[in-house]
């Protein structure tokens, strides 16, 4: 049947829900537009007039598609040229979705979308229906085909593995801020020393250049370790220049909730460096690259006025 112009508008008022459930449960911002849109390609072929809620029907098409999603991509990930880190979102990406709440904030920060990576298909779309959107079980149970009681027992599991890889607390964004400052501050000044000051001891960074920029295959582990490419990445260099195609200006901004340095050539964003910030001092640099997971965040660039950059690279 045709859909009608209210069909279209009701499904319209529920994109941007669906497209914040569908980024959180494939931490990509392109896959999440696909899934979304073909779950309007499912509504445009169904009788809607005999759905009774349709806000229900919807997330239960979209969050199986993701499902089926996660499956693939899983396998898809173990071919991928070197690290795969999700796909970052700057400040005011509507796709970032609800942010009232502190679990509905952690949900889609760019540390926990990696933890979710190690959740099953299940477990990762009942942690973020529960604590990101607030689906009390008996409809996530109805969602995904299984009971109200199955249903609890998957988030117990999913928020422990969660949990066991978020061990420190995190700090206020003004005191992530100073310490952004002092990181840039130290990575530019050639020493090793001021860097090593600034991280844990178990410090990590982590590149995805999805094979098509140069990015470490193996993550960088120990503060010594971190500081010293943190030194080298921040040094000038012609080869730098020329592989980026110029100097990239220096901002810092939210990505995913929280401070990140972000780099920009010729109104384009060529990196998102995610800081996992924490009492004990910087636990991760999570830094991606790769062109493809970078153009959303060049269209909400061009689309926003950021100021002045701090400095240009290289």
């Amino acid at each position: 049947m045709a859909l009608t112009m209210s069909d279209v508008d009701r499904f319209e008022a529920s994109r941007p829900r669906l497209e914040a459930i569908a980024y959180r449960l494939l931490g990509s911002a392109s896959e999440a537009e696909d899934a979304v849109q073909e779950t309007f390609l499912r509504w445009q072929a169904a009788d809607v007039g005999h759905i009774e809620v349709p806000e229900a029907w919807l997330t239960k098409v979209l969050t199986n598609l993701c499902l089926n999603q996660l499956t693939s991509a899983r396998a898809r990930r173990e071919t991928y040229v070197g690290q795969w880190l999700p796909e970052p979102l700057l400040a005011g990406d509507p796709m970032l979705g609800p942010a009232d709440t502190a679990e509905q904030r952690e949900s889609v920060s760019y540390a926990v979308l990696v933890l979710l990576e190690r959740l099953t298909p299940n477990e990762r779309a009942v942690y973020v229906l529960r604590e990101a959107f607030d689906y009390p079980h008996r409809e996530i149970a109805e969602i995904l085909d299984i009971t109200e009681t199955a249903s609890q027992q998957i988030l117990h599991r999913a928020k422990k593995h969660v949990a066991d890889g978020r061990t420190r607390t995190e700090v206020d964004e003004a005191a992530a801020r100073r310490i952004i400052d002092e990181f840039l501050a130290a990575a530019t000044s050639g020493r090793t020393e001021p860097l090593v000051r600034l991280l844990t001891q178990d410090a990590i960074a982590i590149g995805d250049g999805g094979g098509k920029i140069p990015a470490r295959a193996k993550a960088f582990e120990g503060a010594l370790a971190v500081a010293t490419f943190m030194r080298g990445l921040f040094k000038p260099s012609k080869a730098k220049r020329d592989l980026t195609g110029g100097s990239p200006e220096v901002h810092v901004m939210a990505a995913n909730g929280t401070p990140a340095v972000v780099a920009v050539l010729d109104g384009r964003v060529v990196g998102v460096m995610c800081l996992e910030i924490t009492a004990e001092g910087i636990a991760a640099f999570r830094n991606q690259v790769n062109p493809d997971k970078l153009e959303r965040a060049s269209r909400r660039w061009a689309a926003a006025d950021h100021g002045e950059p701090l400095f240009k690279a290289f």
